[in-house]
């Protein structure tokens, strides 16, 4: 049986999708934008400071299922501009200090409300 994983400490889902689902000990974490929790507003700052919003909101969902960052397996990052990626990494390197997860990188054509980059998660 699956388990539907939401919470108020991370952005509500911008189309017909949760925000994670939980199954078999495995976290399936959507596709995170920039999106202030607090505030619903998208980050337009540094690519740093957007990857850092969406890393946040991931552990939030993580933390949210009874897990974290630690335990993350994959990560996907979607970014509009691969010309981003160099400070992307930088950013994202900060949750991963060590033993970091398997991950992909992808150039996009477009992203939902215009955002520059998303990341989803699958997390143990």
């Amino acid at each position: 049986m699956r388990e539907i994983i939401a919470t108020s400490k991370a952005p509500a889902a911008v189309g017909a999708y949760s925000q994670a689902v939980k199954k078999g000990g495995l976290i399936y974490v959507s596709g995170q934008l920039p999106i202030n929790a607090e505030t619903g507003e998208m980050s337009t700052g540094s690519m740093a400071e957007q990857t850092t919003i969406v890393m946040n909101n991931i552990r939030e969902v993580a933390l949210a299922g009874g897990s974290d960052l630690s335990r993350a397996l994959k990560i996907t990052i979607f970014l509009t501009d691969l010309g981003d990626f160099d400070e992307v990494n930088q950013a994202y390197a900060k949750f991963f200090e060590k033993d970091p997860p398997a991950r992909c990188c992808f150039e996009v054509s477009a992203l939902p409300k215009g955002s520059r980059i998303e990341i989803d998660a699958i997390i143990g």
